[in-house]
């Protein structure tokens, strides 16, 4: 009899359908006719629940209907089937998981989070001391003379973090009476983030962070594939135990709750017990199926070092030219803009620099940069983030890490990162209407603290071991200026500048804000009246958060 559920893998595929009649449950009391039924779903395996919502499409059976029939087993036939075999991933939008990911490296987490369908939420450096925080150490095989120098300059950047945070606390209690209609406790928290706001400048890309994420099954397999193609062994690592927490069993919170209740009906009937303990403690695997053939992706590791060799061999070490905060970019052919953005990712260039001398190109050779982009795309591959071009507003945006890691946040614009390096400088933290570093008697420490860092860098990048040199980006602070790029439309231009410019934003994404404003608004000056923006350049009330 031919199977028409889970048809055979050289089946031919034409939609098949799922019959109505399946190991017919007790039918529930059908609402009446044209009555809307809406309800919560509660219980239901991640991968179980996405089954049934695919079932929409081939069956007319309800929700409760499907979710009384199937089994975890016939849900991973079933994904086998739809998912792998005819590549309907929509199936695994339907799954979703939440995971918590505990002490991995700032660097390690950006990566992380670098998905555009990405929801979760960070360890604040506003709102949290980090100075036991820890910091992560990659491993420099035999050269011990590198992992000591790393470890100095980590422990150096924590020192001063330290002592900065608690310098510029006291320089704000002296600056700032505490208003008598102000609770004690709610000026110290206060005033401790403003605080903090500086000194997180010298946190390094090696401090130890927490987040949670909730994703679905296929932003997790994007994530997971992306991750063991890092060229990082820390994020390689990441992508690993991403991949084992989907596959194995999940924390349960309510697990010991349920085991005390399980004992309680063992000790009454054991029978019955251990039918409850079959029901209640069971292991759930979140997304067994949906991840279980995730790996590096061969294409963005290929790609990668092609593009990274095209835009050395067209930059032939040209000097890094001086750019703005934020550069509104005019457009320019597709065809420019689409080799432009496919080589802005590898090296350390502004877009309008790098543009030049694409645009500079014949066009023979503009559309042999943009093959190397898909040389290596196989079956099942989406584009590089490159491909996304036609954006109507682009900005290239030079800021420090910290600053960049708020900016990052904003998912619905597609954002093109540069690596880490010490080449663009930092930041000097300068609130308006706050004490500044020289005010506080503590800049001497911050010049210090940033250029011991700059040199560790500067020596491990120059390591003969291969661990060493991938580890010099770790010991980079936070003040670090990086470079991004971000293509959106007006309305998300307006939104990151209304949301990121108010008094009670951090200083340096304010002033990005402001510079994305004042970029609109001269090249469109009708536009201008519909931003409700924030004046950056105004002191703000530092006990107003």
């Amino acid at each position: 009899m031919k199977n028409l559920l889970f048809p055979q893998p050289d089946a031919v595929f034409c939609r098949p359908t799922m019959p109505d009649t399946i190991s017919a449950p007790a039918m529930p009391v059908a609402p009446a006719a044209n009555q809307t039924e809406v309800f919560a779903v509660h219980g239901a395996d991640p991968e179980v629940l996405a089954y049934a919502m695919a079932r929409y499409s081939r069956s007319s059976l309800s929700m409760k209907e499907s979710l009384r029939e199937i089994s975890s087993q016939r849900a991973e036939q079933f994904l086998n089937t739809f998912y792998f075999q005819y590549g309907h991933r929509s199936i695994a939008d339907l799954a979703h998981v939440a995971f918590a990911i505990e002490r991995l490296s700032l660097l390690a987490a950006i990566s992380l989070v670098d998905e555009q369908r990405w929801d979760g939420q960070e360890r604040s450096t506003r709102y949290q001391n980090f100075k036991k925080s820890g910091w992560y150490t990659p491993s420099f095989g035999a050269d011990a003379a590198a992992q000591e120098q790393y470890t100095a300059a980590a422990q150096d950047l924590f020192a001063s973090y330290d002592r900065i945070s608690l310098g510029m606390m006291e320089s704000l209690k002296a600056a700032i009476p505490r208003p008598e209609e102000m609770k004690p406790d709610a000026y110290e928290r206060t005033l401790k983030a403003r605080a903090f706001d500086v000194a997180r400048y010298l946190l390094p890309l090696a401090t130890n962070t927490s987040l949670g994420q909730i994703v679905n099954a296929r932003t997790l397999e994007t994530q997971v594939s992306r991750l063991l193609s890092s060229p990082f062994a820390e994020i390689r690592n990441l992508g690993e135990k991403l991949r084992e927490a989907a596959a194995g069993a999940a924390w349960n919170v309510n697990h010991d709750n349920l085991r005390a209740l399980q004992q309680e009906i063992a000790a009454v009937d054991p029978a019955l017990g251990a039918k409850a303990e079959e029901l209640l403690l069971r292991e759930v695997k979140t997304a067994p199926t949906l991840v279980k053939y995730a790996a590096p992706n061969a294409y963005e590791q290929a790609t990668r070092q092609e593009l990274a060799q095209a835009a050395a061999e067209l930059m032939r070490g040209t000097a890094i030219a001086p750019a703005p905060v934020v550069d509104l970019l005019e457009q320019e052919p597709l065809e420019v803009e689409l080799a432009t953005s496919l080589l802005y990712p590898h090296c350390h260039y502004s877009y309008r620099q790098l543009r030049d001398q694409v645009a500079a190109l014949g066009a023979a050779q503009r559309e042999e940069m943009v093959a190397l982009g898909a040389k290596h795309r196989g079956r099942h591959d989406e584009l590089l983030r490159g491909f996304h071009s036609g954006s109507g507003l682009r900005f290239d945006i030079l800021m420090d890490i910290g600053g960049f890691r708020d900016m990052h946040r904003h998912r619905r614009c597609v954002q093109l990162l540069q690596g880490y390096t010490d080449a663009h400088g930092c930041e000097v933290p300068d609130c308006p209407g706050q004490p500044t570093l020289a005010e506080a008697g503590l800049q001497a420490e911050y010049n210090r603290a940033m250029d011991a860092a700059f040199a560790a860098y500067a020596s491990l990048s120059q390591s003969s071991a291969a661990e060493a040199r991938e580890s010099a980006q770790y010991v980079l602070p936070l003040g670090t200026r990086c470079r991004s790029l971000f293509k959106m439309d007006f309305a998300e231009a307006l939104y990151i500048s209304e949301l990121r410019s108010t008094v009670a934003g951090h200083f340096s994404y304010r002033r990005v804000a402001w510079e994305m404003y004042q970029a609109v608004a001269k090249a469109h000056p009708s536009l201008a009246q519909y931003f409700r923006i924030s004046d950056v350049n105004e002191p703000v009330d530092l006990l107003q958060r």
